[in-house]
């Protein structure tokens, strides 16, 4: 997986690296020390890709049926379709390579009346289900960093 900067740092690494291959014939013993160096995985990677993320998406919808605070805001949601827009959704929000095609934010949930404390719900849902499967701290936190800026975009009352 290509890094959270694109495949054109990868290039012009690439090409940083041989810079003097074409004249030398070769790649000399500092580059090779230098290519060698790995490059950082996404947080895609290091949560274990699409498998994890949607075993962690089906736990997170279990966990979200099963409370009572919030469950009654999905009695009518086509559940299939939600897990496949939450999978894409994470996916994409983690370097991976898929594409969420569902709405924005907003206008998912504009008239909905959701809370803080609804939201505040969701998560603690979301949370559980990560510490279900053992995501490590770092990981989580990135995650929820990554998702935590759509609350404005969801939220209409304190």
């Amino acid at each position: 997986m290509v890094s959270k900067y694109g495949m054109g740092v990868v290039l012009l690494g690439a090409l940083a690296l041989c810079g003097g291959c074409a004249e030398t014939g070769g790649v000399n013993e500092t580059q090779r020390s230098a290519a060698a160096v790995p490059v950082a995985k996404s947080l895609y990677e290091r949560l274990g890709g699409q498998p994890a993320i949607t075993a962690v998406v089906d736990q997170f919808v279990a966990n979200v049926a099963a409370d009572g605070r919030i469950n009654n805001r999905f009695a009518t949601t086509d559940i299939p379709k939600l897990k496949g827009h939450l999978v894409d959704q994470v996916c994409q929000a983690t370097g991976g390579p898929c594409r969420y095609q569902g709405r924005d934010m907003t206008a998912t949930h504009l008239g909905m009346r959701i809370s803080s404390a609804d939201f505040g719900a969701l998560v603690q849902d979301l949370v559980a289900a990560l510490d279900k499967f053992n995501v490590p701290a770092g990981e989580k936190g990135e995650l929820l960093a990554l998702l935590g800026p759509m609350k404005k975009d969801i939220v209409e009352l304190p």
